[in-house]
C-alpha cells in the first residue's frame, strides 16, 4: 500500500518538473518585432510610425495612434513627422553631391565660402563641420525660441568669445556646425536648402512625403508634437541643416536603400560618410559625415537619433547584414529610444 505522503511527493515532483519545462519553453520563445512594438504601444510609450527591415526585407511597416490627439485624427504611414537630427544625414549627402560635382572640397576652409562669419572660425574645414570636430559651440538648449532662423544662430555665434576647442582635437556635437553647412549649400547652389534637397534627393528618390520646414512652408496632415501627457509641444523653429525636415519611415527607408545601392552617391563618396576621423590625441572619433558609427566584429552600424519638442526619431542601419530600424514619434518624451532599440535588435539576431 502506497503511503499518502509518498504519493503526494511523487506527483508534486512530476508537476514541478512539468511547470519547470513549460516555463523554460516560454523563456526560450524569442519575441518578435511585433511583440515588442505592441508592448510599447499598449504601455503608452509609442505613438507614431515604425519600419523594420531584416536582411533587406521589410518585416514591419506600420503606424499607431494619432497625428493630432485633440481632433483624434489618425496617424498613418503617410503622416509626415518631424525627424530632428536625422536631417543631418541629408545635409551630409547634399554636401557630398556638391563635392562630387567638383564645386567644393571637404578640406575647403569655410571662411572662403561664407561671408559674415566670426573671425575665430578661421581655418575650420567642411569636413570638421560634418564630423563635429570644429570646436564651434552648440546653440541648442541656449537659444531655442519660436521662429529661430539660421541667421539668428550666426548672430549668436558672433556674440561668443571663441571656439570651445582647437579644431580637430575633440569631438563635440554641434548643431551650429550643420547650420553653417546649410548656408554653404545655399551659397554654392544658389537655391534654398529645401529647394536643393527637393531637387537632388527627395524627387529622385520619390520621397513624396518629405519636406523641409521653411518659412511659409505648408505640410498637409503633418503630425502635431505632444509630450507624454498629451499636451501640445509642437515644432516651431525655422533652422535648417541641423534639422528642419518632416518625413515618414517609408521615405527614410528609400534613403537607406539608395545609399546601400549607390543610387545617390558613388561608392567612394558613400564610404566617406562612414569614415571617422582620427583626433589629435590619436583616438578615433565615432561620428562620420551625418552618422554615428559603430564597428565591431566586422559589422558596421550607421545610426542617428533626433529629438526636439514633442518629436523623437531613430534611424539605425546595420550595413553588413542589411538590417534597418526606423521609428518616428510625435509623443516625444514618452518614448524610451535606447530601450526600444535594444529590444528590437534582440529580435533580429
Amino acid at each position: 500500500m502506497i503511503n499518502k505522503n509518498e504519493y503526494f511527493m511523487k506527483y508534486f515532483h512530476i508537476i514541478s518538473f512539468l511547470i519547470f519545462f513549460v516555463l523554460m519553453g516560454c523563456q526560450a520563445k524569442r519575441q518578435t518585432p511585433d511583440d515588442v512594438i505592441n508592448r510599447y504601444y499598449r504601455n503608452g510609450k509609442f505613438n507614431g510610425s515604425i519600419l523594420i527591415a531584416h536582411k533587406n526585407q521589410i518585416v514591419i511597416d506600420t503606424a499607431f495612434g494619432y497625428r493630432d490627439f485633440n481632433t483624434k485624427a489618425a496617424l498613418t504611414k503617410e503622416t509626415p513627422l518631424y525627424i530632428a537630427s536625422l536631417s543631418k544625414a541629408f545635409t551630409a549627402v547634399a554636401i557630398s553631391l556638391i563635392v562630387e560635382k567638383g564645386l567644393l572640397s571637404f578640406d575647403d576652409k569655410i571662411e572662403k565660402l561664407i561671408d559674415n562669419l566670426p573671425a575665430y572660425f578661421h581655418g575650420i574645414t567642411i569636413k570638421q563641420l560634418l564630423n563635429h570636430t570644429s570646436g564651434i559651440r552648440d546653440y541648442e538648449n541656449l537659444l531655442i525660441k519660436e521662429g529661430l532662423t539660421n541667421s539668428d544662430v550666426i548672430h549668436w555665434l558672433h556674440s561668443q568669445d571663441g571656439l570651445a576647442f582647437e579644431p580637430g582635437t575633440k569631438f563635440q556635437y554641434s548643431n551650429s556646425s550643420y547650420i553653417i553647412l546649410a548656408l554653404i549649400i545655399e551659397n554654392i547652389s544658389k537655391m534654398s536648402y529645401g529647394q536643393f534637397l527637393t531637387t537632388n534627393i527627395f524627387k529622385p528618390l520619390q520621397m513624396s512625403h518629405t519636406t523641409v520646414y521653411e518659412e511659409n512652408a505648408s505640410i498637409p496632415d503633418r503630425a502635431i508634437g505632444y509630450n507624454r501627457n498629451k499636451i501640445v509641444d509642437d515644432y516651431s523653429i525655422l533652422t535648417t541643416g541641423d534639422g528642419g525636415i518632416f518625413s515618414t519611415a517609408n521615405d527614410l527607408y528609400k534613403l537607406d536603400k539608395a545609399l546601400r545601392a549607390g543610387q545617390l552617391l558613388s561608392k567612394k563618396s558613400t564610404e566617406l560618410l562612414y569614415q571617422t576621423p582620427i583626433l589629435k590625441n590619436g583616438s578615433n572619433s565615432k561620428y562620420g559625415l551625418g552618422w554615428f558609427i559603430e564597428k565591431s566584429s566586422g559589422v558596421m552600424i550607421a545610426q542617428h537619433t533626433g529629438g526636439l519638442a514633442g518629436f523623437r526619431s531613430l534611424f539605425w542601419r546595420d550595413l553588413k547584414n542589411n538590417n534597418t530600424i526606423i521609428a518616428l514619434t510625435n509623443q516625444g518624451d514618452a518614448f524610451p529610444i535606447v530601450d526600444f532599440l535594444n529590444d528590437i535588435k534582440n529580435t533580429l539576431k
